[in-house]
């Protein structure tokens, strides 16, 4: 039995929504587990959200639209993300009609306005973090574009579904390219996301802070809509990874596929929350001045994934 790919998309659009959340709650289960501290629970962050959207936003006198609207965009554009990504089935309305390349530039839209919105009050901590987000972003999406244009030679097309229709359900091979540009993608997610070691989410420190540093001034349901959009970006870099590595069990658009592709998909971001807990927990904060090198590292890895495509296969 066939689903229209307009009421899939919805579905998945509200999966996101509250996944993403529970998908945060478990990374801080585990990492508490693993340090021997007690967890808030899964649905802490899920909480967190809702309590702030009951809070009065609170503006700075010289807030231009640009500080106000911010919030909107970035909580919309990873919506529109969440709508392109094939995470539960690749029949989708706006799936075959946009591609990687769009979703990358989805994500530099909703950075730009966010390191704006931080420079737009004026203060020096918002303009620290924009100036230092900006770097990171220069710095990570050529090596993310390359190590997507390196999946892209395997399914010879850069359509998300498309990719996870020749590697999901195509011959099982064993690819060194896809293994470079697997290694290159975990890098640039981390730094992406602000993860350990580039960033590290859970401080407030003042010479330390890149994203936080650009949402300090935010409060409310505006905070609330950056800290959503934050944590949707962590699971739709986690859902990637999986349509472009390990597509297996996403459906092609049967209504019986849905609720497997469900479940293998909790499944994976299991495990995809273990393992990113395992390398924070593995390693210390960089110093900004080594974030070059972690990135370069991510696009060298990613070039070699593209060269050792052209030499072996």
């Amino acid at each position: 039995m066939k689903t229209y790919p307009l009421i899939t998309e919805i579905l998945q659009i509200v999966a996101v929504l509250i996944l993403a959340p529970i998908f945060i709650g478990w990374i801080r289960m585990v990492k508490c587990w693993l340090q021997g501290r007690t967890s808030a629970g899964l649905f802490q962050p899920l909480r967190d959200i809702i309590k702030l959207f009951y809070k009065e936003v609170v503006l700075a006198e010289n807030a231009s639209w640009i500080f106000r609207f911010t919030p909107y965009l970035v909580f919309g554009v990873s919506v529109l993300a969440a709508a392109i990504i094939p995470i539960l089935s690749t029949d989708l309305s706006l799936a075959l009609t946009a591609d990687a390349i769009v979703l990358v530039a989805l994500f530099a839209i909703a950075r730009f306005f966010t390191a704006l919105a931080g420079m737009d009050i004026g203060t020096a901590f918002g303009g620290m973090g924009s100036s230092r987000e900006m770097m990171i972003a220069s710095l990570s999406e050529p090596a993310m574009l390359m190590a997507i244009f390196t999946v892209s030679l395997v399914a010879q097309s850069t359509s998300l579904a498309q990719i996870a229709l020749v590697i999901g359900h195509g011959p099982f091979i064993l690819r060194p390219s896809l293994a470079f540009a697997l290694l290159a993608f975990v890098l640039i997610a981390i730094a992406e996301n602000g993860r350990i070691p580039v960033d590290n989410p859970a401080t407030h420190l003042e010479l330390t802070m890149i994203h936080e540093a650009m949402i300090l001034e935010y409060s409310g349901r505006h905070l609330a809509l950056i800290e959503w959009a934050s944590m949707m970006k962590l699971f739709l870099f986690a859902s990637l990874g999986i349509v472009a590595f390990f597509p297996w069990g996403i459906g092609e658009g049967s209504l019986k596929d849905i609720p497997i592709a469900f479940v293998l998909l909790i499944a994976k971001l299991f495990i995809a929350g273990i393992v990113l807990v395992l390398i924070e927990t593995g390693l210390a904060k960089m110093r900004i001045f080594r974030v070059p090198e972690f990135l370069g590292s991510a696009f060298l890895f990613a070039t070699l994934g593209m060269l050792s495509y052209f030499i072996l296969e």
